[in-house]
């Protein structure tokens, strides 16, 4: 099983995962007439796909009993589930983010709704694996926070120009936010409790957790949609072969991402990994502005924010960063 054995290597893979979880999303900016709870589907089998395919190539290497199938037999199946679990919250917090961007765009629904998220990860990560310095930990969820404010500020600046955000579409980014802030936990649990699964194991079924429950949540969006009229599963075949192939392209970046976030945790922590990656804001907001133009005509009132947002976020992956190596 391929691990980083040095911070620099683990520090690495995390701003790797971190470019990843943030860029994912252009896939679906990039589909046309596709809805994105059509697109969902083809997202988390991509995500599943992926980590299977790292797992029995990165996670398998040099065999021992630390290689995926041989920590498949022996870890404690409770873990597994724990993990399922947390991909079935991941789920339901990606599907509301992905609505998110939908209605609000990448520039504020990321920011809002990671920001969040990264609050309520790394503290209860923390409580569960406490492994790093607490007040740089802490100072770094402080200065996420402030970013989130500066972003929030950077929209209600922006006056007419952009994309219109609604009560709606804040509340959706506040919830999916909270859940997805609650996964972290779960994956902390099922790598630290017992006989534990080692990172790909976890992955594997993290994102079997997160297809499963498609047809829970993604089958009630699709009935119950936060945007647009319902749509049926017929849309799904009948849509373009572009389609599919971004939206599995979006899974396997997305998936890509979490696998490295994972095996970096085994030598940082779930709390440091997590909240370095989750930094993830920035690279979609960058993405956002200029390959988007969702602050096209925007006045100097919200590019100032919009730095702001920048800034905090670099002072809170610093923190976090620096978390690992305080005393």
């Amino acid at each position: 099983m391929f691990t980083p054995h040095t911070f620099s290597a683990a520090l690495l893979m995390i701003i790797t995962s971190a470019i990843c979880w943030g860029s994912w999303a252009n896939t679906y900016k990039g589909v046309k007439n596709y809805r994105f709870e059509l697109f969902y589907w083809d997202y988390a089998i991509g995500i599943f796909l992926i980590s299977l395919i790292l797992a029995f190539t990165m996670g398998s290497m040099h065999g021992g009993a630390s290689s995926f199938l041989v920590n498949l037999e022996t870890a404690d199946r409770g873990n597994m589930t724990y993990a399922l679990i947390g991909g079935a919250i991941f789920n339901l917090a990606n599907v509301l983010l992905v609505a998110g961007i939908d209605m609000a765009g990448m520039a504020f629904a990321f920011p809002v709704s990671i920001g969040i998220a990264l609050v309520v990860g790394v503290v209860l990560s923390y409580l569960l694996q406490p492994r790093g310095n607490a007040a740089l930990l802490a100072l770094g969820v402080v200065f996420a926070l402030i970013a989130v404010i500066m972003d929030g500020k950077a929209y209600g600046a922006l006056g007419t120009g952009g994309k219109i955000v609604s009560h709606k579409s804040v509340v959706v980014c506040v919830v999916s936010g909270i859940l997805m802030g609650l996964w972290a936990p779960f994956m902390t649990h099922a790598m630290t409790a017992g006989a534990v699964l080692g990172p790909y194991t976890t992955s594997v079924f993290f994102t079997l957790g997160a297809l499963l429950s498609c047809f829970i949540f993604n089958v009630y969006l699709m009935r119950r949609p936060l945007v647009g009229e319902p749509v049926g599963m017929g849309g799904f075949f009948r849509a373009p072969a572009s389609g599919h192939l971004l939206g599995l392209a979006g899974g396997f970046v997305w998936g890509v991402g979490t696998v490295l976030n994972l095996v970096a945790a085994s030598f940082t922590g779930v709390a440091i990994s997590y909240a370095i990656g989750q930094s993830s804001p920035m690279v979609a907001a960058l993405w956002g502005v200029f390959a988007w133009h969702e602050f096209r005509g925007a006045n100097r009132k919200a590019k100032a924010y919009l730095a702001l947002m920048f800034v905090f976020y670099v002072f809170a992956i610093v923190s976090v960063a620096r978390a690992n190596t305080a005393v």
